[in-house]
């Protein structure tokens, strides 16, 4: 690259243009390995398989094959991210979408949703480290990639890369907490020991005393004169990173301090309920959830005309199954702040709940009309569609349930087959450490048959979670 070249991309940059992206702007991160996992076990048990049965080529090529090709394949599959676009990488999705004509490339604008799920992996003392699995939807394409360890550096790149881009409506709860508030874990303890918020073991038995810790923290800081809102908003940072990093206590600690400071701060209070929650789950201590349960309440009264407050509250009480409380938020919101396209997507889910398909259609259609970007629309359009052919055509609603119906049932054949196939592993081993052939090859017989159906209902599972189009229905009229 010239000089004169380098000049242009320097004022393209200086005047905001995204036309051209500098090589190291591009983040990427490896897709989530499940299916190349499965498909490693499988290429290993079967090549054992073949093994037992002497036959010894065909073992041979196929565990290379499984040990060579699969990891490469998995380590070159990454979801790339130029600030327009998200591109999949790899082998396998490249054949795969030029044997299906799928789509590899999902501009930013067209993303639908992102949620995010938080899964428990493993605890460490009062301390959680948690697996974060991210998944992205647009245009019929899904991409979904993690990071263990409470966020790694690329997941932490890539979600700081695109969430800020995309509508707050676009996002779940706990991804909007991720764009907000998720850091290195290194650096929050770091500020966490510049606040002076002690070690988790220091506060193992500081829920036994909370009164008077409350006490002696509210005259420390009225000692130091730290009664200001930038301080109290510092804590509330602080906490939300600490909790996403699996700190629990320690940003209960930061959220009660917090709390001294303002006492009556609504969004305060829901953080601080969330946490809780989160906390008394892995202590399994029934008085700490009522506790949060309690101070959601509490963010509740003093919530006044705050209405995405209301909603997220709605969503949080919806996803812990409260769904009657969710409904009355959602509500609530709408009489306070009137429409908005969250609060019409809420009650939608709650209707659906409910089974009342004429009100959903309702609700997708009133947000499909308060839906401020292209992709919203037409996710918000596609919904209303779907449950309005399924209020008009019984033919259709029929197929529908019956497929959603196999599909619950295929689910839980999964689980049952992948059980019955590691119960024939340990016949399999003894039979062989005994050579004992009736039991090796009924341990054999058992895995293989099951591990053969438990692949065939994993491809079964992937073809029906996908809806029928209604076009076919009308097609076969």
């Amino acid at each position: 690259m010239n000089d004169l070249e380098q000049i242009k991309i320097n004022a393209q940059t200086s005047e905001g243009l995204d036309e051209a992206v500098l090589p190291e702007q591009i983040v990427s991160i490896r897709v989530s390995p499940q299916s190349y996992l499965t498909a490693l076990l499988l290429g290993t048990f079967f090549s054992s398989f073949l093994f037992y049965l002497e036959m010894d080529l065909p073992g041979v090529i196929l565990f290379g094959l499984s040990w060579i090709l699969i990891p490469f394949f998995a380590l070159s599959d990454h979801i790339s991210f130029d600030g327009k676009r998200l591109l999949r990488t790899g082998v396998v999705p490249k054949v795969w979408s030029w044997l299906n004509g799928s789509r590899r490339r999902l501009k930013i604008a067209d993303i639908e949703q992102v949620e995010t799920q938080a899964i428990r992996t493993i605890k460490r003392g009062d301390n959680i480290h948690y697996r974060y699995r991210t998944v992205i939807r647009g245009k019929g394409l899904s991409v979904a990639f993690a990071a263990s360890g409470s966020g790694n550096e690329n997941y932490r790149q890539i979600i700081k890369s695109i969430l800020p881009r995309l509508s707050d409506n676009v996002l779940d709860n706990r991804s909007i907490e991720l764009r907000d508030h998720l850091a290195d874990p290194k650096e929050t303890l770091m500020r966490a020991e510049f606040s002076r918020i002690p070690a988790a073991d220091v506060l193992e038995n500081s829920w036994k005393n909370s009164e008077k810790r409350r006490k002696s923290l509210k005259q420390e800081y009225e000692s130091l004169e730290l009664f200001e809102d930038e301080k109290a908003d510092d804590l509330r940072s602080l906490a939300n990173e600490l909790r996403l990093s699996g700190y629990l206590l320690q940003a209960l600690e930061a959220f009660r301090r917090a709390l001294i400071l303002k006492p009556a701060d609504a969004r305060l209070l829901f953080e601080f309920a969330r946490c809780l929650h989160s906390f008394a789950g892995t202590a399994h201590d029934n008085k700490l959830e009522r506790r949060a349960l309690a101070a959601l309440r509490l963010s509740e009264r003093r919530a006044a005309d705050d209405g995405e407050l209301l909603v997220r509250l709605g969503e949080w009480y919806f996803q812990i199954g409260n769904w009657n409380r969710a409904g009355n938020l959602f509500r609530d919101a709408l009489d306070r702040i009137g429409e908005n396209f969250r609060t019409a997507r809420g009650l939608a889910e709650i209707a659906l709940r409910d089974g009342k398909i004429a009100h959903v259609i309702h609700h997708f259609s009133t947000a499909n009309r308060l839906a401020e970007t292209p992709s919203l629309r037409r996710w918000s359009k596609g919904e209303a569609d779907y449950f309005s052919h399924l209020n008009s055509d019984d033919e259709y609603m029929e197929l529908e349930i019956s497929r959603v119906n196999l599909l619950e049932g295929v689910e839980r054949s999964n689980k049952t087959a992948l059980r019955i196939a590691f119960f024939g592993f340990p016949a399999i081993i003894v039979g062989i450490m005994l050579e004992d052939t009736l039991i090796a090859n009924i341990g054999w017989a058992v895995s293989t048959v099951s591990l053969l159906i438990w692949a065939g209902l994993i491809m079964s599972s992937r073809l029906l979670a996908q809806r029928i189009p209604y076009e076919m229905v009308e097609t076969d009229d």
